[in-house]
C-alpha cells in the first residue's frame, strides 16, 4: 500500500477480532473509521487518538447507515485505503430447526451486509487504482460442522464471493485477503450467538452434542484476538499478500485434514466422474 498512513474501514469493531484490530491500527499511528450499531462502545477508543480515529453508527443490514458512515469517512479522511468486513454472528441450530426469520437475518448480516458494504467503498479504491479488501471468513468458510450449517452457508458464500471479486479488482490494483480464523476467545460462542429455540430429539447426539461443545468452550478458545490482529496486519503490509489467511493452529490442522479429505473423496469416485464426458 503506498499510503504512509492508511485509512482502515473496520465493521463489527465494538468487541472481539474488529476491536483488537482497531486498537492495533491505531497503535501503528495509522488512521482508522471503527463502526459498530452501539457506537457508544467506541467513543473512548475513539477519544484516545481524537485526530486519527473516527467512531461511527454503522448496520450493516442498513444501506443508508452504510451510505452515510462511508461518506463521512471519505469526508473526514479523504479516502478509505482498507475496507475490514468484519461484522457477523453465528447460529446453533440443525438445519431442520432453523427458524426462518432467523435464518435470512443472519445473511442479512454475514452475506448481503458485507455486499453492501463492499458496492459502497469499491468505487473510491477504484478512482484510485488501489486497496485492499480483508472480508472475515471462518475455518467454518472451508468446512462443516453439524448445528453451524447456516453460519457455515454464509461463510461459503463469502470465500465463493471474495475469490471472485480477487478476480476482478487485482487489474484495478486492488487486493483481497479472506480471513479464516478458527476458534477465537472472542464472544462469538457468548453472548453474541444466537440459538434456534426449536430443539428437535432425534439431532441430540448431533447437532445437539455440538452445540453444548460451542458453548462449553466460550472463554477458554486457543485464538488470541490481538495476535490474530497482529497477522492481519502483517498480511496487509505484505507487497503479495495471500488470497487466504487461516487464523491459529487449529485452523490449519483442521484445514489440512480438509485438503485430505477431498483428495481422497476425488480420487475414491473418479472413474464415475469421468464417465459423465462425452466418449472421446
Amino acid at each position: 500500500m503506498s499510503s504512509v498512513t492508511p485509512i482502515w474501514f473496520v465493521t463489527g469493531a465494538s468487541s472481539g477480532l474488529g476491536r483488537a484490530l482497531a486498537e492495533a491500527i491505531l497503535a501503528r499511528g495509522w488512521r482508522a473509521v471503527v463502526t459498530a450499531r452501539n457506537p457508544e462502545t467506541l467513543r473512548e477508543l475513539a477519544a484516545q487518538h481524537e485526530d486519527r480515529a473516527l467512531a461511527l453508527f454503522l448496520d450493516v443490514t442498513d444501506s443508508r447507515s452504510i451510505a452515510s458512515a462511508v461518506r463521512e469517512a471519505e469526508r473526514r479522511f479523504g479516502a478509505i485505503d482498507v475496507l475490514v468486513n468484519n461484522a457477523g454472528y453465528g447460529y446453533l441450530s440443525a438445519i431442520e430447526e432453523g427458524d426462518d426469520a432467523e435464518i435470512r437475518a443472519q445473511f442479512e448480516t454475514n452475506v448481503f451486509g458485507l455486499i453492501d458494504v463492499t458496492k459502497q467503498v469499491l468505487p473510491g479504491m477504484r478512482s484510485r487504482r488501489r486497496g485492499h479488501i480483508f472480508n472475515v471468513s471462518s475455518l467454518g468458510g472451508l468446512v462443516a460442522f453439524a448445528a453451524t450449517g447456516y453460519y457455515h452457508a454464509t461463510k461459503f458464500a463469502v470465500e465463493g464471493l471474495s475469490e471472485s471479486l480477487s478476480h476482478e479488482v487485482k487489474p484495478l490494483g486492488i487486493k483481497v485477503t479472506i480471513l479464516e480464523p478458527g476458534a477465537f476467545r472472542t464472544d462469538w460462542a457468548g453472548r453474541s450467538m444466537i440459538e434456534s429455540k426449536r430443539i428437535i430429539d432425534d439431532y441430540a447426539e448431533t447437532s445437539g452434542k455440538r452445540r453444548q461443545a460451542t458453548r462449553s468452550v466460550s472463554g477458554k478458545q486457543p485464538g488470541d484476538p490481538v495476535r490474530a490482529a497482529a497477522a492481519i496486519i502483517s498480511a496487509f503490509e505484505l507487497e503479495e499478500p495471500p488470497l487466504r489467511l487461516l487464523l491459529g493452529a487449529p485452523a490449519l490442522k483442521i484445514a489440512r485434514e480438509r485438503l485430505d479429505a477431498l483428495r481422497a473423496n476425488f480420487d475414491a469416485w473418479a472413474q464415475i466422474t469421468l464417465s459423465a464426458d462425452f466418449p472421446n
